[in-house]
């Protein structure tokens, strides 16, 4: 039987949203995975504990999850949508050669306000990230 932790509940709760068991094993799977999933990685993650479950599924319910603020959908990068359950204020960088996604903790909240001030914009919520090479992998290929 799929428990449905307090997590899951506060955010969907606080959304008015249907609770389906799909949709708590993909939040878990995205929070689980930890590591700014694709839909096919949920999918993969998902389907070794419900095999029945489809991949249409888990794509339309990601997809649903992002439009209602379950979850952020963080861009496409190298192909595939990403998928963050973590929904504070923060940006991401990604690493060129690796391919991971990481947080970055820093958040700058003039910055919207201040493009809004120079340009007249009025900007309704922003995604910032960096590309480059992470840390790890400049140590492995002698960069830093």
């Amino acid at each position: 039987m799929v428990r449905l932790s307090k997590a899951y509940l506060s955010v969907i709760s606080n959304m008015n949203k249907r609770n389906t068991i799909q949709r708590k094993l993909i939040f878990d799977a995205v929070k689980e995975l930890d590591i700014h999933a694709t839909a096919e990685q949920v999918y993969e993650c998902v389907a070794v504990k419900h095999p029945s479950i489809s991949k249409a599924t888990v794509y339309r319910n990601l997809s649903q999850m992002a439009e209602s603020g379950e979850l952020i959908n963080i861009g496409n990068y190298y192909g595939s949508a990403h998928y963050d359950h973590n929904l504070r204020n923060h940006y991401h960088f990604i690493c060129e050669t690796c391919k991971k996604v990481y947080d970055i903790d820093n958040y700058f909240p003039d910055i919207a306000s201040d493009i809004t001030d120079m340009n007249g914009f009025e900007i309704k919520s922003h995604h910032l990230s960096f590309s480059g090479v992470c840390s790890e992998c400049a140590l492995s290929d002698n960069l830093l």
